[in-house]
């Protein structure tokens, strides 16, 4: 027998938005990690280094993010390696994001004068410091915007991991859907959290957009 939709089941869909934001967190945390060291890469002296970045952004950017989801989940069993459902979506989703971050990145870096890199060259730095203390404390303000842009994408992506039953908002709005039976009502509240989730972070992104224009 169904039941009907009530407090109790949107306390369980606010349950899964918990998980949903450790979800992201988590990943984008990993995908910033992955973008800086690719990012390193991709501004690289080195031309093979280069292309090795580049060549890694364009094949995570051109296969789909359940594709990735399910080779993690589903491949590496096959070699032998036990992966959970967090650890599968944590890192699926921490490889689409280094890839679209260090290209993100990339651009906030080349809008850097060629006049700052000679500057700090001319202080001695190596690469990395003239990146990690000179170029990269500039390129953040220039960054912050579209990066906030795509935590939201993100936010949206998680709900993939529910194909592989992992229970965050969307798999919590399959379940308490399969118990009352009212997909209207389930699927508009789960509309509602996510809009809830992402419009704060939207509306962010465009300020930081509105005050970098202010301040040029």
């Amino acid at each position: 027998m169904f039941r009907s939709f009530g407090f109790d089941e949107f306390l369980l869909l606010a349950d899964g938005l918990r998980w949903t934001l450790a979800l992201t967190a988590l990943a984008f945390a990993g995908g910033g990690a992955i973008g800086l060291a690719v990012l390193a890469l991709r501004i690289a002296p080195l031309r093979a280094l280069r292309w090795l970045a580049v060549g890694w952004i364009q094949a995570i950017q051109g296969t789909p993010l359940l594709g990735i989801l399910f080779v993690i989940f589903f491949g590496l069993p096959l070699f032998g390696f036990d992966v959970s459902r967090w650890v599968a979506a944590t890192v699926a989703l921490s490889v689409y994001a280094g890839a679209f971050l260090a290209e993100i990145w990339r651009g906030a870096v080349a809008a850097i004068p060629e006049g700052q890199w000679e500057a700090a060259s001319a202080l001695g730095l190596a690469r990395l410091a003239q990146l990690r203390l000179v170029i990269l404390p500039q390129a953040l303000t220039i960054a912050i915007p579209p990066t906030v842009g795509f935590l939201v994408q993100l936010v949206k992506n998680t709900s993939l991991a529910s194909i592989i039953g992992l229970v965050e908002l969307s798999r919590r709005a399959q379940l308490v859907n399969g118990a009352t039976f009212a997909p209207f009502t389930v699927y508009g509240v789960t509309a509602v959290l996510y809009f809830c989730l992402c419009f704060p972070l939207t509306r962010w992104s465009r300020a930081l957009e509105r005050a970098r224009a202010e301040k040029r």
